[in-house]
C-alpha cells in the first residue's frame, strides 16, 4: 500500500475520532442542563424527640353578651332538615367554638410528613360537618353527601385552585387536597346558599379547632419560642407568644369580642 493511501486512511480515522468526542461532549452537556437533573429531592421530615416534646392548651372565650343566633330558612328544598341556626359565632356559656388555633411562627424550616389518613367533610341536614376544618397541605379530604338531595361543593380560595363539583345523594365521596397554605378558605354550596364552612390548610400538624367548650390542645411540639394564632371567621385573628421548654405543658387562653 503506497504512502498516499496510508495518509488518507489515517486522516479519515482521525476525523471520525474527533466527531465521536464532539458528540459525546454534546451529550454530556445536554444531560447537565436537562430539567430532570435540576429537580431537587423532596425534603425529609424533621424528627422531633418525643422525650422532649411539649404541649400547649387553653380555652377560647367570648367577652360580653353572646350574639343571637341567626335562623336559616331551608324551605327552598324539602329534603333539607336539621338545625336551622347559622354557625357564624357559636357561644356556649361564654366559650367560643369553631376557632382555628395553630402555630403561626417558630418552627423555622422544619418539614413534616403529610398524614396518610384522610379527613372527612360530611353534608348532612344540608349543613357542612364540621363547620371549621384543619388539614395539612397535600392531605386527602373525603367529601361525603349523606343527604337526599344534590349538593354543589364550591371552595373559593385565594391561593389554591378553585373547583366546583356536583354530588348527588349517597354518591361516592369526592376526594380532594389543597397544595398551598391558606387559613379560613371558604367553602359553599351553590345549591343551598346557607351552607358554608372553612378549611384551614397549614404545613405542620400543630393546629386544633375549639369545640363547644372552647377548648383546644396542641401536642408534640419541640421546645422553642412560638407564636400562636387564633382565627375566627367573623372576628379575625389574634396572636399570642409562648415559650415551651422540654416536656413543658402550658396554658394559653384567648378571648374574642365583637
Amino acid at each position: 500500500m503506497n504512502k498516499k493511501l496510508w495518509a488518507a486512511m489515517f486522516l479519515l480515522g482521525l476525523l471520525g475520532l474527533l466527531a465521536g468526542c464532539s458528540k459525546k461532549e454534546n451529550t454530556n452537556e445536554e444531560q447537565t442542563t436537562s430539567p430532570s437533573s435540576e429537580m431537587k429531592p423532596a425534603a425529609n421530615a424533621t424528627p422531633i424527640d418525643p422525650a422532649t416534646a411539649a404541649s400547649v392548651s387553653g380555652t377560647v372565650t367570648f367577652g360580653g353578651a353572646a350574639p343571637k343566633a341567626q335562623k336559616i330558612d331551608m324551605s327552598q328544598d324539602a329534603a333539607c332538615k336539621g338545625n336551622n341556626v347559622a354557625e357564624t359565632v357559636v357561644v356556649n356559656d361564654g366559650k367560643l367554638a369553631n376557632v382555628f388555633v395553630y402555630v403561626k411562627d417558630g418552627l423555622g424550616n422544619r418539614t413534616f410528613d403529610v398524614p396518610k389518613d384522610s379527613v372527612a367533610i360530611d353534608q348532612k341536614g344540608c349543613r357542612y360537618h364540621p363547620h371549621v376544618l384543619g388539614v395539612m397541605t397535600g392531605q386527602n379530604i373525603e367529601i361525603r353527601n349523606d343527604d337526599e338531595t344534590t349538593h354543589n361543593i364550591h371552595p373559593t380560595p385565594k391561593d389554591n385552585r378553585e373547583w366546583n363539583e356536583s354530588q348527588p345523594p349517597k354518591a361516592a365521596a369526592i376526594e380532594k387536597n389543597f397544595a398551598r397554605e391558606e387559613v379560613m378558605l371558604p367553602v359553599k354550596c351553590n345549591q343551598h346558599p346557607w351552607m358554608k364552612m372553612y378549611v384551614n390548610v397549614v404545613k405542620t400538624p400543630f393546629y386544633a379547632v375549639t369545640g363547644e367548650d372552647g377548648k383546644y390542645e396542641i401536642k408534640g411540639l419541640p421546645p422553642g419560642d412560638y407564636t400562636l394564632a387564633f382565627v375566627q371567621e367573623k372576628m379575625g385573628e389574634q396572636t399570642q407568644k409562648v415559650t415551651l421548654a422540654a416536656k413543658d405543658s402550658k396554658t394559653v387562653d384567648q378571648s374574642f369580642k365583637q
